[in-house]
């Protein structure tokens, strides 16, 4: 008896110190399978979009944004400020285009511009699988060049 009491004393502050099953704020977890079902569902919603894109807000939290985007045409010019974005592809190809000197690009939001052209920039390739991230202040866009889809997961890092 004085051998199980002294092993309850050894084990029940390990026990007692086993992660309760609770959620973690500020934790999130999309499968694979998930984002397939928001890809195709977005898919849809980019058909009917002038621009043919669709985007759903996954979180957004104090330092990052999560998004998952589908186009199926060219996107705009974009330049942002104050956030990086790194990019996950999901399906489809693309090329990107990132750096060069941005011009005439409109004002949308603060700290946020769109439109206009870019002369010059470095031209990517982008296929399923790639990782691509975009310093704040560098001009980019995604362009279909005959492919007829891509999806992208965008993790925006604010604050810069």
């Amino acid at each position: 008896m004085k051998r199980f009491f002294v092993l309850f004393l050894l084990v029940f502050p390990l026990a007692s110190a086993v992660p309760q099953e609770t959620a973690l704020q500020g934790f999130e977890h999309w499968t694979a399978a998930e984002l397939g079902r928001v890809g195709q569902a977005l898919s849809v919603g980019a058909a009917s979009d002038p621009h043919h894109i669709a985007v759903k807000q996954l979180a957004d939290f104090p330092n990052e944004a999560f998004l998952l985007a589908h186009r199926e045409a060219d996107g705009q010019v974009e330049w942002h400020e104050t956030q990086i974005d790194i990019f996950f592809v999901q399906s489809g190809s693309a090329t990107l285009v990132v750096g060069g000197t941005y011009l005439n690009g409109e004002t949308v939001a603060p700290h946020e511009r769109r439109n206009g052209t870019i002369q010059g920039g470095t031209r990517q390739k982008l296929s399923t699988g790639d990782i691509v991230r975009i310093p704040a202040r560098i001009p980019h866009q995604v362009l279909l060049e005959g492919a007829h889809e891509f999806t992208y997961l965008v993790v925006k890092v604010k604050g810069y």
